[in-house]
């Protein structure tokens, strides 16, 4: 059973969710403001963490980045408002692994909840993957650039696992959402986002990247620093 903290300061909004995702099987917990839901991880880390980017106090935005900071691998879905693009981007930029547009479907959040879990659990069959000094251990879903570990997102460490296991091939941003985030259709923002994010943990110069190359007019590659 999965603990989910949904933090919302609308509680019609809260109970919707908490009802369909008890109905998918988690277990939940409700925040209504940023300080008490950064109060409840510090009781009991959840497994995801569902968050209102627009909320009095302290926003959506500054509680992801102190999530992030304290627990970079803790799944978060953010919840924005309907047509905000730059508000989604936002979201991306300081670490959330996938959004929610409101109004929303609550079938929709559920599955997408469902996806960031089953994505953040460990693999069936652990590999190790190595380019050089950088290696990624799906079975611990940890990566490394030399001794140093990596704080990367569920969506970050996934991304660069598909991309370490497919080295030389472009891929589009269209298929990188597909195969990444499971995603047929959607904003592929998304996928810039955070291939930016990815470079800037991984490139020694992420503006002159060695690792994830811009493909021209397709959308990115990844060339294998060794053998």
């Amino acid at each position: 059973m999965a603990h989910v903290l949904v933090v919302d300061d609308d509680p019609t909004v809260s109970d919707v969710v908490r009802r369909y995702l008890e109905q998918d099987g988690s277990r939940v917990r409700l925040a209504a403001d940023g300080l008490t839901a950064l109060a409840a991880v510090d009781e009991e880390r959840p497994d995801l963490v569902v968050l209102d980017l627009m909320m009095p106090g302290l926003d959506g935005l500054e509680v992801c980045r102190r999530l992030r900071d304290r627990m970079p691998d803790l799944p978060v879905v953010m919840l924005t408002a309907l047509g905000e693009e730059s508000d989604r981007v936002l979201g991306l930029e300081v670490g959330a692994d996938d959004y929610v547009t409101k109004p929303f479907s609550p079938r929709e959040l559920v599955l997408r909840v469902r996806s960031v879990l089953r994505r953040s659990a460990p693999a069936a069959e652990p590999a190790r993957l190595r380019d050089g000094d950088l290696t990624a251990d799906t079975g611990r879903r940890l990566a490394h650039l030399g001794d140093r570990p990596l704080a990367l997102t569920v969506r970050e460490f996934d991304l660069l696992v598909f991309l370490l296991r497919h080295p030389a091939r472009a891929w589009s941003r269209a298929e990188l959402l597909e195969q990444v985030w499971g995603w047929n259709f959607g904003d592929q923002s998304t996928v810039t986002v955070h291939v930016r994010r990815l470079r800037e943990k991984i490139e020694a110069d992420p503006a002159a990247p060695r690792r994830i190359l811009t493909a021209w007019g397709v959308g990115y590659r990844y060339e294998r620093t060794h053998d």
